[in-house]
């Protein structure tokens, strides 16, 4: 048996029932000092102890040996690389002893520095004039984002659940969107039709459950109409399932309720489209040829850079990515993240970052090696995505899609080969945005840091109106 800790997880058990190590030792039928061992991770906890904390405390043993300790670990990294830490930013060997010994502390300290970004955040906007803003309000996108990436934005049971579907609906890729359409007229009694511009007006996709049909738009092309029916598919196959999910990400509001219900059955739709062990297999044997993925698997470039950052299973891991989407406006309309790059929490407008520039070249894939103000180095590529358009008035409506590493990873992915990786001075040095980045010698700065005041020479004028 692998060695098992479960230290912080029997301390907190403990101690929330208040118990002493010496009741819980008699409740286990051990003694105090291996207890004792157990809570400080010197022993690894047996198949016996287990059960018995399943029979004396009601708990799920299996639970607590859910390791979320690497999580926490990535988390708290990236959270002391904040600039505010840079003179006293503890090492690693800090960092796994505050998670083992000192969980509740560090929870704690993730809440407040969470919260202390929300804050700048919200006088952010409230300095660029949205009156709008509501300092006690979460957004669901912002508590159905963590919700994700506390699960490394993997979910095993919608995976296993894609896995029999397409099981159960059979037929070749190329023949999906006929197989689609049988198995939910013969397992679901769901009609599906494609219907004209005239009834469905900006209606892309319409699931009447009492009438028992869907109506695809015909601006849907066969690429997107297969995604829709999956996640049809998905709502009817998987209702219980789904409501146990959006139950668990303790989302309150209704609206946001909702939202996750719908993040979850995409899921499910790219799951079941894009089979996991095969599109892994593919990725790295292609070192991650997007358009190879799309064509091989008949799905959109999009849909392929979705799927890849949820390829996060134990034993069977693909390079953790971050994925964004955003409008010429450089509003952040999507976003899924496997990795410790703050970017992707916080938005994409440092205009420093070529994520805006892809606008200008659509359809062609444009990689860059960015750097954080936290000295954190990421590699992207970024690539336009157009929208179904229903009329001339919705013509050329591009988004930009982003698919990003740590640098680590680099040598899995094909788009970084033509780089010199040790020349350094490619790397794009970019922020969050300018309200919040700390960088003093940007030539692309628009705006005074709010937590910080830059020097000003009256006798000097530099790159910028900041930058003396």
């Amino acid at each position: 048996m692998a060695k098992t800790l479960i230290g912080p997880q029997l301390r907190q058990l403990r101690q929330s029932n208040g118990d002493t190590q010496a009741e819980m030792a008699r409740k286990l039928g051990v003694s105090a000092a291996y207890v004792n061992l157990l809570e400080n991770n010197q022993r690894s906890v047996s198949v016996k102890v287990l059960m018995a904390l399943s029979d004396a405390y009601g708990v799920d043993a299996t639970a607590m040996l859910k390791d979320g300790s690497a999580t926490k670990l990535v988390e708290l990294r990236a959270r002391v690389r904040d600039p505010i830490f840079a003179e006293h930013a503890p090492d690693l060997v800090e960092l796994r002893a505050a998670i083992d010994h000192t969980p509740q502390l560090t929870k704690c300290f993730l809440q407040l520095h969470q919260s202390h970004h929300a804050v700048l955040e919200t006088i952010r906007k409230l300095s660029s004039g949205d009156v709008s803003v509501d300092v006690q309000a979460i957004r669901p996108e912002t508590a159905i984002y963590d919700y994700f990436r506390n699960h490394d934005n993997h979910f095993p049971a919608l995976e296993d659940a894609a896995k029999n579907a397409r099981a159960a609906v059979g037929g070749l890729a190329e023949d999906l969107y006929a197989s689609l359409k049988r198995y939910l007229r013969q397992a679901y009694e769901i009609d599906v039709r494609v219907t004209g511009l005239d009834e469905m007006g900006q209606t892309l996709r319409l699931f009447d459950e009492d009438k028992k049909r869907v109506l695809l738009s015909e601006a849907l092309d066969p690429i997107n109409r297969n995604f829709q029916m999956a996640h049809v598919l998905a709502l009817v196959s998987c209702e219980e399932l789904l409501a146990d999910l959006v139950a668990e990400s303790g989302i309150a509001s209704e609206s946001g309720r909702a939202r996750c219900l719908v993040e979850l059955a995409n899921y499910f739709a790219a799951a079941l489209l894009m089979p996991y062990s095969e599109v892994l297999a593919l990725a790295e044997e292609t070192q991650y040829d997007i358009d190879r993925i799309a064509t091989h698997f008949a799905v959109s470039f999009e849909q392929v850079c979705h799927r890849l950052t949820t390829l996060q299973r134990r034993g069977e891991k693909g390079v953790p990515f971050f994925f964004l989407r955003i409008d010429t406006a450089g509003n952040v309309t999507k976003r899924f993240n496997a990795t410790p790059f703050t970017l992707a929490e916080q938005g994409g407008s440092c205009p420093v970052w070529n994520i805006h520039s892809a606008f200008a070249a659509p359809d062609v894939i444009v990689p860059q090696f960015v750097e954080l103000p936290d000295g954190g180095q990421f590699f992207t590529v970024s690539r336009t995505t157009s929208r179904p358009f229903v009329n001339r008035q919705t013509q050329g409506r591009r988004l930009v899609v982003t698919l990003g590493c740590e640098r680590e990873y680099v040598s899995r992915i094909g788009y970084a080969a033509p780089f010199n990786l040790d020349d350094t001075s490619s790397i794009a040095e970019i922020g969050i945005n300018c309200h919040i980045c700390p960088r003093r010698h940007c030539n692309q700065r628009a705006y005074e840091p709010l937590h910080l005041t830059l020097p000003v020479d009256a006798n000097r004028r530099g790159s910028t109106r900041y930058h003396s």
